[in-house]
């Protein structure tokens, strides 16, 4: 029994290639739908070889390929040729890299290539670079000038006064109407967004477990992550939202709370923001073979999908934690002090901060699991235990001289310190370079005491710049020192940064899977028998930064998790402290 289903696409080009195009859609109708053997031949000999639709497929990207058609940004570039075209900030586009261009909400860009449909260029006063097209709208009347333009702005700002009290729409003040806008944007997003995800669940999802013989359960749970589990919060969210929006007077809703409400469920997005890049790499092997795209094709016309590739669809999600941050401070902005909301939203805000800024603590810890096990297979004679059994971040390292009991003799060794244990080895004779595993101690168990420089009672030595870890019953005690008071202080502090990260993991429930941790180790053993050495060189992304010309952004700019947590994020010091004190050079 075969449902077939025919889709009409509207105003297609005139041509020959019409009368396919509905041809070719019903073939994918029936690759999606039938249940059992069936015979193709006829079908096949009435629509053409498979090998000619794949090619017609591929050749029609801009019918099948990326989201908006061709004639929208035909129009810009022409707009672009004939002069400048100009668009406002719909949201602050906060970026680290030089080759971005960073603006705020309200500001005016002047808009100098646009033939790429997500990344522009564009020049603000005397700073250019690229901009994802999606912050800006394009400004209605192209020929005012821009000095003119701007200076209707001042205008508009300065008349309101500095309660903003002129009327922008029908009975409403500025500010309030500002606000209303706001929160209807944040309304009618939230519905597209669920109208997303149901689209996937049921129209990809959904299609692909009636095909075992295609998709196994794991390539599945690669490709789609926990969406499923986004969808069904996120239906929860919006009916939170939909019961403090007010319809009639929207400048009077009170959604800040909800926010409040939910702000350990947004957590879920790690999880999925951490697995998405493995998605993309999934998602593009399969579609290398050609009954995968016509499938994938095949359900986003039964869902009646707008054209964005499946891919395309994946990365929503990662944008939308990512805008929830830019949409409350909007809110915050337009939101009276004596607003009952304002408190709420002000406190929503920091809340989504927190979360993207969890997300992104997360994703960086999962990627350095992998440098750790590489950095064990490394060390000579290990024993024991993975160091990923209970770590997951090395917090600081450095040379200090070991005094143990009962013999109470200074050994020089190389210590590192992570969450929950630190290691220390022996620097080789000969070879610097090479380390040998000397031991671990656990600091769920140590407690950390500061030395005063003078003759220690316990050992009946004389220390400079020590400190001891201990413990509990006084069963185990070990002096270290180190050569200068500075050295001394930086392990002090990194004690206590350890012991802070112990504390807020577990408020927050950071785990890595078994999964994860094993596929690191794995990784890092076949690393080892190719004969590769046994450093982790630096990646070649640092020499990509150092480049100066202009090179188009490869991604959505799904970075923004980083940037609204921490505008200043330091670098991760895990390169600094393996590459400066453990060379690994043959």
């Amino acid at each position: 029994h075969i449902h077939i289903y025919i889709y009409a696409p509207p105003a297609p080009p005139c041509g020959p290639q019409c009368c396919r195009t509905d041809s070719f859609v019903l073939y994918f109708s029936a690759l999606v739908i039938t249940d059992g053997p069936q015979d193709k031949s006829g079908l096949a000999d009435e629509v053409g070889s498979e090998d000619d639709l794949y090619n017609e497929f591929r050749s029609s990207s801009n019918r099948f390929g990326h989201p908006g058609g061709g004639g929208e940004q035909l129009a810009i570039n022409e707009l672009i040729s004939d002069g400048s075209v100009c668009a406002e900030a719909l949201w602050d586009h906060v970026t680290m890299d030089d080759q971005e261009l960073g603006f705020k909400a309200g500001d005016v860009i002047e808009v100098v290539d646009a033939t790429n449909k997500e990344w522009w260029w564009g020049r603000v006063l005397d700073s250019e670079g690229w901009f994802p097209a999606s912050f800006v709208r394009l400004r209605v009347n192209q020929d005012e000038p821009m000095e003119e333009y701007l200076a209707n702005l001042d205008g508009a700002s300065e008349g309101g006064g500095a309660s903003m009290e002129g009327p922008l729409g029908p009975g409403l003040p500025c500010k309030e109407q500002m606000r209303a806008n706001v929160i209807n944007e944040i309304m009618s997003t939230e519905r597209d967004y669920i109208k997303h995800l149901k689209d996937i669940c049921e129209g990809y999802i959904k299609q692909c477990r009636k095909r075992t013989d295609m998709f196994t359960e794991e390539q599945l749970r690669t490709i789609f992550g926990n969406i499923d589990e986004l969808y069904r919060f996120q239906k929860k969210f919006l009916k939170a939202l939909e019961k403090k929006f007010n319809k009639d007077h929207p400048h009077l809703s009170e959604i800040g709370s909800c926010f409040l409400e939910h702000q350990t469920n947004f957590q879920i997005y790690s999880e999925y923001c951490n697995n998405h890049p493995n998605a993309c790499v999934q998602l593009s092997k399969v579609m290398k073979i050609k009954k995968y795209v016509f499938f994938f094709e095949a359900c986003r016309l039964l869902q009646k999908m707008i054209d964005i590739s499946l891919d395309g669809f994946l990365l929503t999600p990662v944008q939308k934690i990512c805008k929830y941050p830019l949409q409350l401070a909007e809110l915050l902005k337009y939101t009276n002090p004596q607003h009952r909301d304002y408190k709420d939203v002000e406190a929503a805000l920091n809340a989504m901060k927190n979360v993207a800024r969890l997300i992104n603590e997360r994703k960086r810890r999962l990627e350095n699991i992998d440098k750790i096990a590489q950095w064990q297979s490394s060390i000579e004679d290990w024993e024991g235990e993975d160091i990923l059994s209970r770590s997951s971040d090395l917090i600081f390292s450095g040379d200090l001289t070991k005094i143990s009991q009962p013999q109470a003799k200074g050994q020089q060794r190389m210590f590192f310190l992570f969450d929950h244990q630190l290691v220390f080895c022996k620097k080789d004779l000969l070879r610097r370079d090479i380390l040998y595993y000397k031991g671990r101690l656990d600091m769920d168990q140590m407690q950390v005491v500061d030395v005063e420089d003078g003759k220690d009672k316990d050992f009946n030595v004389s220390v400079k710049n020590a400190l001891k870890l201990c413990s509990p019953g006084g069963e185990e005690v070990h002096l270290l020192c180190a050569k200068k008071p500075e050295q001394k202080q930086r392990w002090l502090r990194a004690f206590a940064d350890e012991r802070e990260q112990v504390q807020h993991d577990l408020e927050t429930g950071f785990t890595i899977t078994e999964v994860q941790k094993k596929q690191a180790m794995l990784n890092a053993s076949k690393r080892h028998q190719t004969g590769k050495p046994k450093a982790v060189t630096r990646p070649y992304y640092d020499f990509l930064l150092r480049q100066k010309h202009p090179t188009l952004p490869t991604s959505l700019p799904q970075q923004q998790v980083i940037m609204l947590a921490e505008p200043k994020r330091k670098t991760s010091n895990f390169w600094h402290n393996i590459g400066r004190l453990t060379p690994f050079k043959k």
